[in-house]
């Protein structure tokens, strides 16, 4: 059973890698075995990352990357290839979102939303496929979230956009599947990290957002990693097209 989660040999393609959840999949997937290409527009965060999984005897690159920038995507892609051979692994985790009302949000913060979190992801996996489809198949996970269930305020064309992420999800999985490759996704509930920071900052906020998760807290960055690490490994090699909540029973309690 252990060798079922074992990824030695693999490589893997973490964005939004310099930081919060991004940061914890990447340090979990070397800690596994994996090669790790850390991709980030933050420089100085990727190169921690990358540095750390290095120092503790992993393999890893940084990449820089503004993944709005659509004609770099393919970029990203070959620099993997060039540094580790292949790619096996895809975490889509970069994500982009604005703390306002619908009434409020610009026609570009709109556009920006839907960019980062359904076309980027797209156009990465669709790249990423191609290689994946010339070897013995691959493993991609979309991080979404737990608003892709319900509705809520401040934060609604980005839990629309993660929901067109999740059936995205589902539909690669449907026409990628015949080629081995599984696509899956992974919803965080409410977790502590800087994106979210505006949200759990208050401390009335923060126990507002508590008193509606059973586990009686907010999630870490490292409670979304079983789950992904998980769906990346042989022991969900028949699992396709799901979502996989982690949101310590906020959902089951809504």
């Amino acid at each position: 059973m252990g060798d079922q989660w074992d990824l030695e040999g693999k490589t893997a393609i973490v964005t939004g890698g310099g930081k919060g959840i991004g940061k914890a999949i990447a340090l979990a997937l070397a800690d596994a075995g994996a090669r790790v290409v850390v991709a980030s527009r933050t420089e100085a965060d990727i190169n921690a990352v990358a540095g750390e999984i290095n120092a503790r005897g992993g393999q890893a690159l940084a990449h820089r990357i503004d993944l709005m920038q659509w004609d770099r995507i393919e970029g990203l892609v070959s620099a993997t290839v060039q540094a580790f051979g292949t790619v096996d692994i895809l975490v889509n985790n970069a994500a982009r979102s604005f703390l306002r009302p619908l009434m409020d949000l610009r026609e570009d913060g709109f556009d920006k939303i839907f960019g980062a979190n359904v076309k980027a992801p797209f156009l990465l996996s669709r790249a990423v496929a191609k290689i994946m489809m010339s070897k013995s198949g691959g493993r991609i996970v979309n991080i979404t979230t737990v608003g892709t269930e319900r509705g809520g305020p401040m934060m609604g064309v980005y839990f629309a956009a993660k929901a067109a992420l999740k059936m995205l999800t589902m539909c690669m999985a449907v026409e990628w599947a015949p080629f081995n490759i599984n696509v899956n996704a992974v919803g965080p509930g409410m977790t502590k990290t800087e994106f979210s920071r505006p949200l759990w900052s208050d401390p009335d906020m923060e126990r507002r957002l508590t008193s509606r998760i059973p586990a009686g807290r907010l999630a870490e960055p490292a409670d979304i990693v079983g789950a992904v690490l998980f769906l990346c490994s042989d022991a969900a090699r028949y699992i396709n097209g799901q979502t996989i909540f982690v949101d310590g029973g906020g959902l089951a309690n809504s």
